[in-house]
């Protein structure tokens, strides 16, 4: 057969009715259209920060991010506020560490110190603080040992203590991140009973046992010194537990409740989101940036491209706000010129 014989005129060919690509032939057609959309505001910094003076500790495992004295956190924390970020959520590190903890409800401890100084300079910035036991117990565990296994129960109040010393710095949320069983309760009727009902809870609720948090312990100091924490943080592989999880804080009097890692569980942040309609926090763990971190100074990874699709993504699936080791970074992205894929 010839050649000619295949042509087919374009008369006989039917032509689409409909033609999607009409609106993506510009970037002003796509902006008008986006269904999604991704603000400075929505994004919270996380910050590890511990005493001294003029202390900037880079993580070697995550490119960028670095322990900070107070005085050098509050630069990191006018850059964000600068560029528009939501907020901040401080981690600790403490000087010493003990069995139970004490340092995570030190009045004088760096997390504390750094929520009044972040009040008092950037009164705009909303200032969450991570409420866990792992950066200060000196086994790395997130409650309180018996033997070789954390004793819920008697974790609780340690718990509760330490979200009311952040309360009394000022702290505008507090993040119970341990996953033991009640903290939610504990916590509020903690906060309500020393006169902080007006303090918020965003609660991990479904915090999953991930590989991802590598680079994090290495920057919070928190690897567990025996066994691991599977046996409190929720099994990768289930969904409709999170959905129970997070039914529970709920009840016990949570204001937002927060999936962790993002990338990996987007579909537990839409069935969260759908399920109870309240503010979902995702957190795009160091893992996640190490990864990206790593692929970019390789090449292999347009690296602002990535940054942004990636947070696109998780605002994609329901989350409300994301915390993310890129707030800055990608605020200013935002501000300059708005993101779309461009």
């Amino acid at each position: 057969m010839a050649a000619t014989d295949l042509l087919v005129s374009a008369a006989q060919v039917p032509l689409p009715t409909s033609r999607p690509r009409r609106l993506r032939r510009t970037a002003p057609l796509r902006r008008l259209v986006r269904e999604t959309h991704l603000e400075p505001g929505q994004l919270v910094l996380p910050l590890f920060v511990r005493s001294g003076v003029e202390l900037r500790v880079p993580v070697g495992s995550m490119p960028g991010v670095a322990q900070t004295s107070v005085d050098e956190m509050l630069r990191d924390a006018s850059a964000a506020a600068e560029a528009g970020v939501g907020g901040v959520i401080l981690f600790g590190i403490p000087d010493e560490k003990d069995d139970v903890g004490s340092g995570a409800w030190d009045e004088h401890g760096s997390v504390q110190q750094g929520v009044r100084a972040l009040k008092r300079e950037f009164p705009e910035l909303v200032v969450i603080t991570d409420v866990c036991m792992c950066e200060y117990t000196s086994h790395g565990h997130c409650g309180v040992l018996v033997g070789d296994t954390v004793d819920n129960d008697a974790t609780l109040p340690l718990l509760a203590r330490a979200a009311v010393s952040h309360a009394a710095a000022g702290a505008d949320i507090v993040a119970p991140s341990d996953m033991m069983d009640g903290r939610v309760g504990a916590i509020r009727a903690a906060l309500d009973g020393a006169g902080y009902g007006d303090t918020a809870i965003l609660s991990y609720a479904a915090k999953y046992a991930s590989a991802f948090y590598g680079p994090f312990r290495e920057a919070a100091e928190s690897t567990p010194q025996v066994g691991d924490r599977r046996g409190y943080q929720m099994d990768p592989a289930n969904s409709d537990e999170a959905l129970r999880e997070v039914a529970l804080d709920l009840d016990e009097g949570a204001d937002a409740i927060m999936v962790k890692p993002a990338g990996p569980y987007l579909d537990i942040v839409r069935r969260v989101k759908d399920a109870t309609g309240y503010p979902v926090a995702a957190y795009q763990v160091s893992g996640e940036y190490a990864m990206m971190r790593a692929a970019v100074e390789r090449g292999w990874l347009d690296g602002e491209r990535a940054m942004m699709e990636s947070l696109i993504g998780i605002r994609r699936a329901g989350a409300d706000c994301i915390l993310t080791y890129f707030a800055t970074t990608a605020a200013q992205v935002l501000r300059r010129r708005g993101w779309g894929g461009e």
